[in-house]
């Protein structure tokens, strides 16, 4: 086995023919900065034509998760600076890295245990084999801080059974493992007390075994995700046309979850729920590639013209005072086409060279 730079936020190794990756910012649960990002790339590129290396693992150091996300406070100060720049390089780099593990030539098995949100959707969630054990955690909960959900994570959302994919993408609730193998979110669901010995399964892996071979020697049938229940007034209200709708028929329903659902969006961010419903419908049509450009559109949309990212931060993550003002304040205040100047902006930079 060979270590790369163990202090490192990047643990990159070596194991037979298996090259790990471990995000190692674990105080943090993982949170993604440039750097991490940046060396996730570099370790990609690096393995990509390595006849030694034929299996790639992402997984998390620390028991909390496996990536909670983009660093956002790092995103709220570079925006409040005046340094737009520094966010456009931000993405790119993130979007081109989802992209590279979604088309990466060899097989990318990816461990989404424990918290795994926005970002490490990113990583995990276009990953060739995605697993999730008991204690898995995985959302896109962009909308609660005036924001939408990105890195691929739209074209996720967009895939997902009926519309479990607006449901989830407008009031980013939280999957169980179960719920995330429901959703195609994930493939495998394994016990976290077996995660040790899959790992050391892929690394000393007796050829011509492939990693999908191996990983159903671990592979356990998880209880029955709540979704599947929930579909029968999820895809009833959640078909609605516009947000606005969405609540109207929120309110009609008996189910207790419906009204949590309704209650929780009328918190979000009224701008971040209608460009967020677009964007999750736009992204069923089209490949990863197009729905990481449409993101990009949107995100810059948010970072350079609308307040309620900056504003959605600072309530949540720096004041902490769970009082957002949003612009608009309430969903009835929405304009009639309330996501068109995100859906119309083109960002200085392209996404893609």
């Amino acid at each position: 086995m060979t270590d790369i730079d163990a202090a490192s936020t990047i643990l990159v190794r070596t194991e037979g023919s298996l090259g790990r990756l471990t995000l190692n910012r674990p105080q943090a649960i993982n949170a993604l900065d440039i750097g991490m990002i940046r060396g996730l790339s570099a370790a990609l590129d690096a393995w990509r034509d390595d006849a030694d290396i034929d299996i790639v693992l992402i997984d998390g150091a620390g028991d909390r998760g496996l990536c909670a996300g983009g660093d956002v406070r790092a995103l709220h100060d570079q925006i409040r600076s005046g340094h737009p720049e520094r966010t456009t390089e931000f993405f790119r780099a993130e979007y081109a890295l989802n992209l590279a593990i979604a088309e990466y030539p060899k097989p990318v098995v990816a461990i989404a245990d424990g918290v795994t949100m926005g970002g490490g959707i990113g990583l995990a969630g276009h990953a060739a084999i995605r697993i999730v054990t008991e204690r898995s955690r995985l959302a896109m909960p962009e909308t609660r801080i005036g924001f939408t959900p990105d890195v691929g994570g739209t074209y996720l959302l967009g895939r997902a059974p009926g519309r479990l994919g607006e449901y989830l993408g407008l009031t980013g609730g939280v999957m169980s493992g179960a719920d995330a193998v429901y959703a195609g979110f994930a493939d495998h669901f394994v016990p976290s007390r077996h995660l040790d010995e899959l790992r050391e399964a892929l690394g000393k892996r007796a050829d011509p075994t492939s990693p999908s071979e191996l990983v159903l020697l671990f592979d356990e049938t998880p209880e029955q995700s709540g979704l599947v229940e929930d579909r029968r007034w999820i895809d009833e209200v959640f078909s609605a046309d516009d947000v606005q709708s969405i609540m109207r028929r929120l309110s009609s329903r008996p189910e207790a979850a419906a009204s949590a659902a309704a209650a929780t969006l009328a918190e979000l961010s009224p701008t971040g729920l209608a460009v967020t419903l677009e964007a999750v419908r736009e992204a069923r049509t089209g490949d990863l590639r197009d729905a990481l450009i449409g993101e990009y559109r949107r995100v810059m949309w948010f970072v350079e013209n609308h307040p309620d990212l900056v504003e959605g931060i600072r309530a949540q993550l720096v004041d902490k005072d769970r009082s957002p003002r949003w612009q608009p304040a309430a969903i009835a205040g929405l304009a009639a086409d309330a996501a068109a100047g995100a859906r119309a902006f083109r960002p200085a930079v392209a996404l893609f060279d």
